[in-house]
């Protein structure tokens, strides 16, 4: 049951505003397997994509096999291969623009907390002019424990000057929904990139969306 009037919203980024999870995924694939030799599969690799780059390498490859100068190396080449390839496709997921122009008409502030690194988020918020709706940005930089640990959405809660409980979070991702579960959020969740039946164990998950023109998100400005 969605709370009385959320009275902040906190919106992920990639897949949640932008529909770019499958960038993302192919960026991985050729650094993991051709660079690296990681022989995953592609559901091997969307399995471990979440949290920091330094931390999907280290899942997959163990603690310590790279040194971080090593680590963030390869996290900034394979941002620059996703940002290549993504560039030409650069848009805000449908009906999200109107959204959030309404929701800053009703002076409701916004966050934005990601896993991103900060060129990610900036390649975003300048190239699509998004950055006067956001009062807050928690980058991967700003946090010492990724998602699904609640500290990305707890500081972006913070920073705003707002209570867990008065934050509805845009999730797309299973561990993003957890976190903000685990910040005592509630929810709405894209599935851009994972099906409803992947989300079954969260309960603080008030709608289900394809995108922003979805008539649900009219109730909650």
């Amino acid at each position: 049951m969605l709370m009385n009037r959320a009275r902040a919203f906190i919106f992920d980024l990639n897949g949640t505003m932008i529909d770019d999870m499958t960038f993302h995924v192919k960026a991985w694939y050729h650094i993991l397997n051709e660079d690296l030799g990681a022989s995953l599969s592609v559901e091997q690799v969307k399995i471990q994509m979440y949290g920091k780059n330094t931390e999907v390498l280290e899942r997959i490859f163990g603690k310590d096999h790279f040194t971080l100068e090593e680590a963030e190396k390869i996290s900034l080449e394979k941002e620059r291969r996703y940002q290549e390839a993504f560039r030409p496709y650069l848009k805000l997921i449908e009906g999200l623009p109107d959204f959030l122009e309404a929701a800053s008409k009703k002076r409701i502030p916004m966050a934005l907390g990601s896993a991103a690194i900060p060129i990610n988020i900036d390649f975003v918020l300048d190239n699509l002019g998004l950055r006067h709706y956001f009062s807050a940005i928690v980058s991967a930089d700003d946090v010492i424990h990724s998602k699904p640990d609640p500290e990305t959405y707890l500081k972006a809660a913070s920073r705003l000057g707002k209570s867990p409980g008065d934050c509805l979070v845009f999730e797309d991702a299973p561990k993003g929904v957890e976190s903000a579960e685990r910040a005592g959020m509630q929810s709405v969740v894209l599935t851009t990139m994972h099906a409803k039946e992947e989300f079954r164990q969260y309960s603080h998950i008030v709608a289900f969306i394809k995108d922003y023109r979805d008539p649900y998100l009219q109730q909650l400005l």
